[in-house]
């Protein structure tokens, strides 16, 4: 089976369920923002020295939890029982508690958000700059999706976008550090 199935050449591809819709669909859209938000911070994760093993652990987690939040994003909204009652990975309110953790442990350790920060200290704290930005806009799309007749999304999925976007700021600036 090849990676090429030629479907998408009519400008259209597949929900998670097989329904088709065009590319430039909001739910596409989000799902994009996601996953480029996903490569982002596979690029921050690498760019963090060898000493940073424990944040590289934290990243991969997030990044685990996008994929179950993708999966829900390209259900479409008349499927979403069936998403809801199948086996497949789902972002819960123990997902967000885990980010907020986080977020209290950086500002414990006096890794405040209240200042403004010029990205570039270094490479990892430029790619977590990098990876926080194209979080606010996965956020922006997620909220459009939502906005543009509802299409089912659950608030949890927003709380944690906003949640993630937070804690890459806080993880910039412990990494430029």
């Amino acid at each position: 089976m090849s990676i090429t199935t030629r479907r998408g050449d009519d400008g259209t591809t597949a929900l998670l369920y097989g329904q088709r819709v065009p590319k430039d669909h909001p739910r596409m859209a989000a799902v994009g923002a996601l996953d480029e938000l996903n490569a982002a911070l596979g690029l921050a994760r690498a760019a963090l020295p060898p000493s940073a093993e424990g944040r590289k652990g934290d990243i991969a987690g997030v990044q685990k939890s996008l994929v179950a939040m993708m999966g829900e994003v390209v259900c479409a909204e008349e499927d979403g029982a069936r998403h809801a009652g199948s086996s497949f990975q789902k972002l819960g309110e123990a997902d967000v508690g885990r980010l907020d953790a986080l977020i209290a442990g950086l500002e414990a350790g006096r890794h405040g958000a209240f200042d403004w920060a010029t990205p570039g200290a270094n490479p990892a704290s430029a790619a977590l700059d990098f990876a926080r930005t194209v979080a606010r806009r996965a956020e922006r799309q997620l909220v459009s999706l939502g906005g543009a007749g509802g299409h089912g999304l659950r608030p949890l999925l927003l709380a944690y976008a906003n949640r993630l976007s937070d804690l890459l700021w806080l993880l910039a600036r412990e990494a430029a550090e």
